[in-house]
């Protein structure tokens, strides 16, 4: 099925979007990937949802057993993959992040960072419930989004995605409330604090949602 990302927005065309992430765009990314980093522990068993092109595996294989990237983009995850074989850092597969093909408590850790969870454009309630049945006893699901924080930051990223082509124009009349919406049909939607726990609730398992560094929204949930 075609999705922006599996498509457009995919393999170097992604890799551009994220090289011409201006300082405070780039502070977010680090933050996320360094709060991720510090929940794997010796030995675990790491699983991304939506990992592109490999931007945040290569960070996490060094510290983990093994380090395991999903995407539904066939250029992104080839490009990943001439990473992955020049370091033997991490493994990839094509598949659903709501239809995991994985064993249930495969995993200690599935992170889906960069808001991933609204980029996916799939039923939120069932990317959790997935995320959480591949996670063993004692493990941890987290999930980031944009903070409402960033919105001047994140739609002046946008705009340079735009001139470059690699978006739509951007809808300036449509664009707001946490909503960047381009000319092409794409639009870029966020998960609030209060949304992600409303999400969680249900699950039964404890949770805390939190803002990291002012700039991302972090949901996570305890296996």
């Amino acid at each position: 099925m075609f999705t922006y990302y599996s498509e457009r927005l995919s393999a170097d065309r992604l890799e551009r979007c994220y090289a011409l992430a201006p300082p405070a765009i780039q502070r977010y990314l680090e933050a996320e990937i360094l709060h991720i980093l510090r929940a794997i522990r010796p030995g675990d068993r790491v699983l991304e949802l939506g990992c592109g092109y490999g931007r945040v595996l290569a960070r996490l294989a060094p510290e983990a057993s093994l380090v395991v990237g999903i995407d539904v983009s066939l250029p992104s995850l080839a490009l990943a993959a001439s990473v992955s074989e020049r370091h033997r850092l991490f493994r990839l597969a094509a598949m659903d992040a709501v239809a995991l093909g994985f064993r249930p408590g495969s995993f200690d850790l599935v992170c889906c960072p960069q808001n991933g969870i609204s980029a996916f454009h799939v039923d939120q309630r069932k990317l959790l419930e997935s995320a959480v049945r591949a996670v063993a006893s004692g493990g941890r699901v987290q999930l980031f989004s944009y903070a409402v924080q960033l919105w001047e930051e994140r739609l002046a990223w946008f705009r340079l995605q735009a001139a470059e082509g690699l978006v739509g124009e951007i809808d300036e009349a449509a664009t707001g409330n946490g909503t960047i919406v381009c000319r092409d049909g794409f639009t870029a939607t966020t998960v609030s604090r209060e949304r992600f726990a409303e999400l969680a609730r249900g699950l039964g398992r404890s949770f805390s949602v939190s803002i990291l560094d002012h700039a991302s929204v972090v949901c996570e949930i305890n296996v």
